[in-house]
């Protein structure tokens, strides 16, 4: 009944809006596509899975066959998703009728126990050409299917999956490890890339033999510059017999980008962005052309000329006239809402500022230089030991567990879980100054050319990264730390402060320091981090990060944060604590050339100038003219008097 409702529904939409679909009647012989990534659990916006069902729903009548995928990230990034590791995200993707989905590397935020158990939740499959098992170092049995075919009329059509090598380090490396630390999941990528392209080639050759006339890949690689050779273009440029490519992982917005693979052959690439801004729409037409399109939002303008409250989906493929819910998802997501916002809505403080990571909409900044909501992270994590009697003297937040984007007025525990997602636990962490100067260093290897999620920032230390200084850190295949610099630092000048005298220390190396953070980076090899093993455990597992934020809302008089009240100014007052900036406190400072930027001024300005030799030549308009030159003058004086005989022999012609 509700197939027939649906078809009759879009049968009258047709008769009375047209526009509805691009050539509605010509789409019988095609396939839609409808296609997701990044979505991060935000699913409290306009478009989420109510209304992606009733969009696949309304355009089945319409074409041979609509497919709904994903391509990772899924069930993390918000509160929604956190709050029960992922069960009900799953829940509304099974409501909405997905076909298919491939892992993300924060389908691993979980566990892999977590992660088994999102794949069990799922009714529909999930597929990876490269994540398999592994022992002693070598490649085992693949842990997903490759690839599945779906047969479309004449078309059978294989979505190979494909998940980032990078999903060790942007997830917990300890995760993919029995209880001896021995890896036995791995994710085939490869120092060049040739196991990440030898495994996606196999899969498409296998999918090719199975009778497959399109192969499409379902990948969660992105096209960052620091995840080279893992990107989705790398991959193209180096397999064959791919038709398309479905894309995640860089949160980027490609709406249908021609890259040419191994034999010269365009593969059309494309990514949603991130967050269910927009859903993506790809249309395999009769004769066997893909095209690509966005259905996103916009206001409509009523007849009048005012804006109508509401939005449109929009696409050129796909013209709905309003936006449409299905009820049965819509009812699920609701419940799922209210539940957390009721959860973890108590309001615990406020404030006038705005706590940001963000220049703008789209350039995130937490990722590659000082915040102020990075600072306020790092600062709670210092507060929380010190206020514990604990000998802290440095804390330190990853800049990808830092999720916000502009926080103002009422701050609740929702707030700090949408800022802290993931769940991770503080620790305290006894370690040597050249530890600290390694984890500095290694955060700061991507600064000036990308964003890093394991970029640090820091509360209790200052330092400086010089962006002309080569990154040379080592690292193995599975993107993780092994050595400092094998050239000179890019991060220098660390100063620690020191709460007995009130003053910045330099860095001793030799020196034993209290470091606090998360399990992810001090523990669990999150981003790589692994200059921390031997270090002391001082108290381990203590608070979950949200409420570590919690906890130092709460500090605040009254709850109310602004930028000279913090509870740590209050009892070290030479700390430096301003939230008042996205930029922060001024304890990063990123430079380009790091003899000039630490040149005294005074030097400076004593330095010598040497003239350059044709100054000696050169002289003042009025001596050249002295010595004999011609003034500029003179030549105006000429060029009127010529303007003026040329104007007069004109009118005697004339007259003429």
């Amino acid at each position: 009944m509700k197939k027939l409702l649906s078809m009759l529904l879009a049968a009258v939409m047709l008769l009375a809006v047209p526009s509805m679909t691009a050539d509605a009647a010509d789409t019988k012989d095609s396939v839609a596509i409808l296609y997701t990534n990044d979505v991060h659990t935000y699913i409290d916006g306009p478009l989420s899975y109510d209304v992606i069902a009733a969009i696949k729903e309304e355009l089945e009548p319409l074409y041979k066959d609509v497919l709904l995928v994903d391509a990772g990230d899924h069930v993390q990034g918000t509160a929604y998703g956190s709050m029960d590791k992922g069960e009900t995200i799953i829940k509304l993707m099974n409501a909405a009728e997905y076909d298919l989905a491939t892992l993300g590397n924060h389908e691993f935020d979980y566990g892999m126990f977590g992660c088994m158990q999102i794949i069990d939740w799922a009714q529909f499959p999930y597929v990876s050409c490269n994540f398999h098992h592994e022992e002693a170092g070598v490649c085992g049995d693949n842990v997903l299917e490759s690839y599945e075919i779906f047969e479309c009329g004449n078309e059978k059509i294989a979505f190979v999956g494909i998940t980032t090598p990078e999903s060790f380090t942007k997830s917990t490396p300890a995760y993919f490890q029995n209880e001896n630390g021995e890896y036995i999941y791995g994710i085939a990528g490869g120092d060049d890339g040739a196991e990440l392209y030898a495994h996606v080639q196999t899969a498409i050759n296998a999918a090719r033999a199975e009778g497959a006339t399109k192969v499409i890949a379902l990948g969660h690689l992105g096209d960052d510059i620091s995840s080279q050779p893992w990107t989705s273009e790398m991959t193209i440029a180096n397999v064959t017999g791919l038709d398309a490519f479905i894309d995640g992982h860089s949160h980027s917005t490609v709406k249908g980008k021609d890259v040419a693979d191994k034999d010269g052959n365009n593969v059309l690439l494309t990514q949603t962005g991130e967050y269910f801004g927009q859903i993506g729409l790809m249309v395999i037409s009769g004769t066997g052309e893909i095209t690509t399109d966005f259905i996103g939002t916009e206001e409509i303008l009523g007849e009048d000329g005012e804006t109508v409250t509401g939005y449109n989906v929009v696409s050129e493929l796909y013209k709905g006239t309003e936006i449409i819910s299905d009820a049965d998802v819509k009812s699920i997501q609701d419940g799922w809402l209210a539940k957390v916002d009721e959860e973890l809505g108590t309001v615990i403080g406020s404030t006038a500022l705005t706590l940001d990571n963000y220049e703008g909409e789209e350039n995130r900044l937490v990722r590659s230089q000082e915040t102020n909501t990075g600072d306020f992270c790092a600062d709670a994590l210092y507060y929380l030991f010190d206020n514990m009697d604990m000998d802290v003297d440095v804390a330190i937040m990853n800049g990808g567990g830092v999720r916000n984007k502009a926080v103002t007025g009422d701050i609740s525990y929702k707030v700090c879980k949408d800022i802290h997602t993931f769940g991770n636990v503080a620790c305290l962490q006894t370690i040597t100054g050249q530890q600290l100067l390694d984890a500095l260093e290694w955060g700061a290897r991507s600064v000036g050319v990308d964003e890093c999620g394991g970029f640090l920032q820091v509360s209790g230390i200052t330092y400086k990264i010089d962006t002309s200084t080569a990154d040379t850190t080592q690292k193995d295949d599975k993107d993780v730390w092994t050595g400092g610099p094998t050239g000179e630092y890019r991060v220098h000048d660390v100063k620690v402060y020191n709460k007995e005298t009130n003053a910045w220390d330099d860095l001793d190396l030799v020196a034993e320091y209290n470091l606090a953070g998360y399990n992810y980076t001090l523990r669990d090899l999150g981003d790589g981090f692994a200059m921390f093993d031997g270090a002391v455990n001082v108290l381990d597992y203590v608070m979950e990060d949200y409420m570590v934020l919690s906890n130092y809302v709460l500090a605040f008089e009254n709850g109310v944060v602004d930028a000279s009240n913090s509870p740590l100014l209050a009892k070290y007052d030479g700390l430096l604590v301003d939230y008042s900036t996205v930029n922060g406190s001024g304890r990063i400072e990123i430079i380009t050339e790091r003899a000039a930027a630490e040149a005294p001024a005074e030097e400076v300005a004593e330095a010598p100038v040497e003239e350059p030799a044709v100054e000696e030549t050169e002289a003042p308009v009025e001596e050249t003219v002295e010595e004999g030159g011609v003034s500029p003058i003179v030549y105006i004086i000429v060029a009127i008097v010529i303007i003026a005989v040329i104007v007069v022999v004109l009118k005697v012609r004339k007259k003429k």
